[in-house]
């Protein structure tokens, strides 16, 4: 299934992807990456997700989210749902708030940012924004 945009394109294979999540994203990513810039989000396996990890990042563990910058307005993030469901329930969060968390994440990665302070404080304004309630 294929829910697309102008800038966005939002990949999976299998099940459904809520139409309010989807217009969520549409949001994060203008706000954050701006007007112009095209992102697919593919939700992969986790099989993917670890071959992607271990092929362009060197690590062997199944990751959440991936980002890859393509150039300055081109990006494409790789979700594993299933490390995500798990992983919401760690942090206390509802399965759609968790992506919405990780989706924020991946676009402050494609805008450049790192892990650290400042990337933080702008998942916190970006949170308070977009989590729903």
């Amino acid at each position: 299934m294929i829910l697309e945009t102008k800038n966005l394109i939002v990949n999976k294979k299998r099940g459904l992807i809520e139409k309010a999540l989807f217009f969520r994203i549409q949001k994060i990513q203008k706000d954050i990456l701006g007007e112009n810039y095209n992102l697919a989000i593919n939700f992969v396996s986790p099989s993917i997700a670890q071959n992607l990890n271990i092929q362009y990042r060197k690590k062997d563990y199944i990751p959440n989210i991936l980002s890859f910058p393509l150039s300055q307005n081109n990006g494409e993030i790789f979700i594993c749902l299933s490390v995500a469901r798990k992983e919401a329930k760690k942090f206390s969060l509802s399965y759609g708030n968790f992506l919405t968390l990780l989706i924020v994440h991946g676009c402050l990665h494609l805008k450049g940012l790192d892990h650290g302070e400042e990337m933080e404080k702008k998942e916190k304004i970006y949170l308070k924004k977009y989590m729903l309630k």
